[in-house]
Order: C-alpha cells, then sequence, then structure tokens
C-alpha cells in the first residue's frame, strides 16, 4: 500500500500535471530520478508530425549529488550507433550492455570509452510508443552501481501511464495549434475577441484583446476579471450581459467603451458548441481596429489570385485602401490614363463590375490573410 501511495504522489499525479509544464513532465522525471536512485537522465519527445530538421523536445534531470556535471549529450550518444531507438521493444526496460555492438570490438571499445567520459557505467533505456503520435525515449543512468530490480520495475510500470499522458500532451498541442490558427488570423484583421459570462465578467480574452484593452482583477475565493471601463461603460456592459444571457439567438449589441481611441465593443449572444464539461460563455465581444494587411504580401497574394501582373495587382490593393483610381495611381507612378488602363484590366481578370465590386472581392478572399 505505501508502495501505491508513493506512485500516487511522486509519479502519477505529476505525470499528470506535467502535460501542461513547459518544457512538459518536469517534476514527473524529477521523481523518477529519486525513485530509482539514477544520477542524470534525459526524456526525448519526438512527435509524428514535425518537421524532419525540429529536433525533439530533450528534457535533462540530474540527481543533486550531480547537480554540476554536464547533461547528458543525447547527440554524441546516438553518434555511438547503440542500439537504434526506433527499433526498441515500446515498454520494454533496456540495459546499457544490450545497446552496445558486440559483433565488433573496435566499434565497442568506441562506445564504452565515448560512455566512460560521459560518467556512465550502467544505463537503462525505455521507449514509450502513443499510438504513432508520438515516441518517448528515456535513459537513465548511474557511476557507481546497476540499478536495483526494484528500480527497473518502477520504470517498466510508468510506461502504459506515461504512453496515456503523451497521448493527451499530442491532443493538448493540437487544441493549441488550432486556437494559434484562429488568433493569428483574426490578429490579421484587427479582431479582438472575449468571452463574457450573464454577469459581465471576463471568462476568456484572447492575445489582441489582453493588449488592446485594460483589465480590473477582483481577487478573493473566486477571482473576478472585468474590463476595465469607465462606471457608467461597465453598468451598460453588465446589464446588456445580463439581458441577452435570455435573449433569442442572434442578438446584438454595440458599446463605446473608449471614446479616446473610437473603441466600440459588439456583443452577440454566444452561440459557441463546446464539448462537455465546459462553462459557457453568454456573450462574445469583439473588437475590431482599422488594421490592414502588409502591402507586398497582399499585393503577391492578388496577383497569384487573378493572374495580375505586380502593377495591376499593386493597384488593385491599393483600391481596396480607399483611394481613387488616380491617386493611387500616382502613388505608384502611374499616370491617370495607365492607372485607368490597369483598372479595366483588373476588373476583366477578376471579373469585378467596378470599383466597389472589387473592393468587396479583395476584402472577402485571401488577401487580407497574407
Amino acid at each position: 500500500m505505501g508502495s501505491l501511495w508513493a506512485d500516487q504522489n511522486e509519479l502519477f499525479l505529476p505525470l499528470v500535471d506535467g502535460i501542461h509544464e513547459s518544457p512538459p513532465f518536469g517534476a514527473f522525471i524529477r521523481n523518477l530520478v529519486s525513485r530509482t536512485y539514477a544520477r542524470r537522465a534525459f526524456l526525448i519527445i519526438s512527435l509524428a508530425n514535425a518537421m524532419p530538421e525540429q529536433e525533439p523536445t530533450v528534457i535533462h534531470i540530474a540527481a543533486p549529488r550531480a547537480s554540476q556535471e554536464p547533461p547528458l549529450d543525447f547527440r554524441r550518444l546516438e553518434a555511438l550507433r547503440l542500439h537504434p531507438y526506433g527499433s526498441l521493444r515500446p515498454g520494454r526496460v533496456y540495459a546499457l550492455d544490450e545497446m552496445l555492438n558486440y559483433d565488433n570490438a573496435g566499434e565497442l571499445a568506441r562506445q564504452r570509452e565515448a560512455l566512460n567520459e560521459m560518467n556512465i557505467r550502467y544505463g537503462r533505456w525505455l521507449r514509450v510508443a502513443a499510438g504513432g503520435v508520438a515516441d518517448a525515449h528515456f535513459l537513465l543512468v548511474r557511476e557507481r552501481e546497476d540499478f536495483s530490480a526494484s528500480a527497473v520495475a518502477v520504470l517498466s510500470s510508468i510506461a502504459p501511464h506515461f504512453a496515456a499522458a503523451l497521448r493527451t500532451l499530442v491532443a493538448l498541442i493540437e487544441a493549441r495549434l488550432q486556437v494559434a490558427m484562429a488568433q493569428a488570423a483574426l490578429a490579421r484583421l484587427g479582431v479582438a475577441q472575449l468571452a463574457f459570462d450573464w454577469g459581465g465578467r471576463v471568462m476568456a480574452a484572447d492575445p489582441a484583446a489582453d493588449a488592446m484593452l485594460s483589465f480590473t482583477m477582483k481577487p478573493g475565493p473566486s477571482p473576478e476579471r472585468r474590463l476595465q471601463l469607465l462606471p457608467d461603460t461597465t453598468h451598460a456592459l453588465n446589464r446588456a450581459c445580463a439581458e441577452m444571457a435570455s435573449a433569442p439567438p442572434g442578438a446584438t449589441r454595440v458599446i463605446r467603451i473608449d471614446e479616446s481611441r473610437d473603441l466600440d465593443l459588439l456583443l452577440r449572444k454566444s452561440d459557441l458548441a463546446l464539448s462537455e464539461p465546459c462553462a459557457l460563455p453568454a456573450v462574445i465581444g469583439i473588437v475590431r481596429t482599422p488594421r490592414r494587411e502588409a502591402a507586398q504580401a497582399a499585393v503577391g497574394t492578388l496577383a497569384a489570385l487573378h493572374g495580375l501582373s505586380s502593377s495591376e495587382a499593386a493597384l488593385a490593393h491599393a483600391l481596396s485602401l480607399g483611394e481613387s483610381i488616380v491617386s493611387a495611381g500616382e502613388q505608384l507612378r502611374l499616370t491617370s490614363e495607365t492607372a485607368r488602363n490597369y483598372s479595366k484590366r483588373i476588373y476583366e481578370k477578376t471579373g469585378a463590375k467596378g470599383q466597389a465590386d472589387l473592393v468587396r472581392l479583395i476584402l472577402t478572399g485571401l488577401a487580407p490573410f497574407a
């Protein structure tokens, strides 16, 4: 029973918490080093869809008695051509002797010499496979005596638990990627979003909102985060959130939140579909600033999308910024006659029925995300 309690508190709970650490699983590895009396250790995490040149995540941990020693060099270990990591059977603990090349005396001597230089006399390898989405490799080393049977048993027992944690980590990484993509796309359009509960409390704010707006935090057992606004504006926001919580789908409201910056907050009754369990927001708030994409990237995108020349694409982009044909042409050092001729070719190639239709086509297309 004592061993089970120790495993729960020293290994399994830190394993769950370690999913949210950066880098992940640091406390878990430290406790594993302590439980197995290892001197040094590292964990290598490789994601299946990582780019070929992307380095794996390597987490080094040393016991207090080895804190002044250099970390293990996994690249140097790879260069020793020990038993190839990819062919290790997942879940099986390998001893150092099983990794050496006994078929080649010269190679064996080279491997042993390098390991001695790294103060590696005894070692244990463990590969954990997470359903094809990720691989992890543990290496624990000692210098003076080999690992005990109980230490090897502890290392072996963590394999299925770590595989589950690794699958969860990969799912979390995918969710973070989805969020980052959505936030980056909105930020390119100058859009910031917040989620409010029925009382006007901020449940979540994206990075653009955090950078654009000011917040206050009420301390206590249930801390409240709110927008920092003038009292009348705060009252209007709280009342709007309370009313919209029971409003029909599609309900909207606009509140001026900063007169000096001409900032308006669009409130929309939340229609987000979230998996349970979750705390559903009552209202989504949207703030937008007059931000446009980088001209050079947009011009290249317009040229590729519609077969425009670089000059035609530049003129089309200038028109989407609200310029007239003549003034846009002047900015591009075109005569008024040349600008008008370009505009006719632009309308023909894009299918736009005029300048207003061209602006609509550009603003609803891919150029703003370039």
